[in-house]
């Protein structure tokens, strides 16, 4: 999937651009739409727009499957769609700058480390429409539409998983950086575990991460895979045999880890967030024991439908286990490993979370 996304993304009019220079490009394919979310925009003169963070399209993550979103809703809805992509962190006000001067309907940013680039722009331009993948905005800015997620509650069903399959007695994650869409899942899978504990009087471990002292491990980035490994690594020292890294492409340090472990016999098994990581880093489907989603692509697809309908709203889209923005993925190859009690507990605890039985509560959430 990597290499055939890398190709495509090379071959389309701005992919791959990171400075003001794109804009040329940019707006040679363009055209010039009706104002942004004008209902009498049709499909053919609609433009859908997408900035990446610096992990790019092919992170196996949260920027591919935002992508793949945009990507849906310009085959289902017949939109013109741009993509830029990040390098760095500095490139997120250009890029910016560059969909804006493009004439895009709605430009998508990905991830919450754009939630400041992202006001800026919708401040400087305030007839064009933006929607923020991970970040919310308090007061509400009129011309942002936040997808957010309340990753806690599959999370939630991941610890619950990792304590009810760890042969060792340890589990652990790990973040990328110290932010809340970060740490939102490490403390949902913490209470998960916690949980599990409580109810089987049992005392699974976890490694990484204090939700009480929000304290744990973190890498302080989402690219160098190196530091995921080393992490990993020191885990695995430590008698975890189930990781969850929550940081992006830095999880494929993990996996690796993982992976080395398991050739020198070890039984151990990765959780990937975001995607379901057997589909999207099948590297690594010999360890994937399962994924903690959030249905990414649906919701870009939703948003974006609804401004070319002129439905456009700065209401947050806020994915939960009940409307199914957030999920718990298969078990794939460990099906028949999981035992069938465990797999009934989940289902209740996820029925229990959706009618307000069970509550899982993170100070990351989002405030409905």
């Amino acid at each position: 999937m990597k290499t055939s996304l890398r190709a495509h993304l090379k071959r389309g009019s701005v992919a791959g651009v990171a400075t003001m220079g794109a804009t040329a490009l940019l707006l040679a394919g363009c055209g010039a739409p009706p104002e942004a979310g004008s209902p009498s925009a049709t499909a053919s003169d609609y433009t859908g727009c997408i900035v990446s963070d610096s992990g790019g399209f092919d992170d196996q993550s949260f920027n591919q499957s935002s992508y793949e979103g945009l990507k849906k809703a310009e085959a289902d809805l017949g939109i013109k769609v741009n993509q830029v992509e990040s390098k760095t962190n500095n490139d997120f006000e250009p890029n910016l700058r560059a969909m804006v001067a493009a004439n895009c309907d709605l430009t998508l940013t990905v991830g919450f480390l754009l939630g400041d680039a992202t006001k800026a722009q919708a401040a400087a331009n305030p007839n064009s429409h933006f929607a923020i993948i991970d970040f919310g905005y308090d007061p509400p800015i009129s011309n942002v539409k936040p997808i957010i997620y309340d990753t806690a509650q599959a999370a939630f069903l991941s610890g619950y998983l990792a304590a009810g399959t760890t042969k060792t007695g340890s589990v652990a994650t790990f973040g990328g950086r110290k932010i809340p869409t970060v740490t939102i899942f490490m403390d949902g899978f913490a209470d998960g575990v916690k949980y599990y504990n409580e109810k089987k009087g049992t005392d699974v471990k976890v490694l990484g991460w204090d939700k009480a002292t929000q304290d744990g491990s973190f890498t302080n980035d989402f690219e160098k895979q190196d530091k995921g490994k080393q992490l990993t690594q020191n885990f695995l020292d430590q008698g975890a045999d189930i990781v969850l890294p929550v940081a992006g492409p830095v999880g494929k340090g993990a996996g690796a880890a993982l992976m080395e472990a398991k050739a020198a016999g070890k039984d151990v098994k990765l959780i990937w967030v975001d995607s379901d990581g057997f589909l999207t880093a099948p590297e690594y489907k010999d360890i994937m024991l399962s994924s903690v989603m959030k249905l990414m692509g649906e919701a870009v697809e939703t948003v974006v439908k609804d401004d070319k309908d002129g439905k456009f709203t700065n209401t947050p889209y806020v994915g939960t286990l009940a409307n199914d923005g957030v999920q718990l993925a298969p078990f794939h190859n460990f099906e028949a490993d999981v035992p069938a009690g465990l797999k009934s507990e989940l289902e209740q605890l996820k029925k229990d979370i959706i009618d307000g039985k069970l509550k899982v509560e993170s100070a990351a959430s989002p405030k409905a």
